[in-house]
């Protein structure tokens, strides 16, 4: 009984083993995204990882870790790069709008600022999805949001839960600890689960025998 229970395949101790790949993960994605502009690329290759652990493919983590990287690093980074400047004219216009709008009238203010919000949701859905189908597939932006409305509820899912996880860890003294030792990975982790069903209905019949990166749809 207790040689099972020691057993690396027990299923406890490879839970427990994904939780150290996480730890692995959150120094390689803090370290590689040091420069900034290479955050996309780091950030996909935490999902190629994390997709992975979802589906109990496990593998060697740093590895899998700079085999993404390398192979997404020129797309990931063009598309964070274009999130990032999106990213903060949005920020920039919500800020104008709700903090100074000079002589503008209450009223136009509060319609540019709804605009701006329901745009804001936009882009939050878009970015759940593109970094993880860039770790899959060859995708494009346009499908990334056509992926995301399409799976609205689990997109809304991925966005709620998300945050409740960032505010329990910035709030709540005992658990930021776990924002420390796992970072960003553990969204990804959990995402993951969420994500991993979704992204199987687009895998083509016949895959590559790599089983890395294919089109978006099986006729590509």
């Amino acid at each position: 009984m207790l040689s099972g229970f020691f057993n690396y395949d027990n299923p406890v101790w490879r839970f427990i083993g994904k939780f150290g790949d996480l730890i692995i993960l959150n120094v390689l994605w803090f370290v590689c995204s040091i420069p900034i502009f290479t955050i996309g690329a780091s950030t996909t290759a935490v999902y190629y990882v994390t997709l992975k652990l979802a589906r109990n493919d496990d593998g060697y983590t740093i590895r899998s870790f700079f085999k993404s990287f390398k192979e997404n690093f020129k797309q990931a980074t063009i598309i964070w790069l274009i999130m990032l400047a999106v990213g903060l004219i949005l920020g920039f216009d919500m800020l104008f709008f709700t903090r100074g709008g000079f002589n503008m009238s209450q009223q136009f203010k509060t319609v540019m600022v709804t605009i701006f919000l329901a745009m804001s949701i936009i882009y939050l859905a878009i970015i759940t999805y593109i970094f993880p189908l860039q770790s899959r597939f060859y995708n494009t932006i346009k499908r990334t949001f056509f992926m995301s409305i399409r799976h609205l509820f689990q997109t809304i899912a991925i966005i709620v839960i998300d945050a409740a996880v960032v505010v329990a860890m910035v709030m709540i003294p005992q658990i930021m600890m776990f924002g420390v030792l796992f970072g960003f990975p553990l969204l990804a982790f959990i995402n993951s689960y969420i994500l991993s069903p979704i992204l199987q209905k687009y895998m083509p019949k016949e895959e590559r025998e790599d089983g890395d990166m294919r089109p978006i749809f099986a006729n590509e």
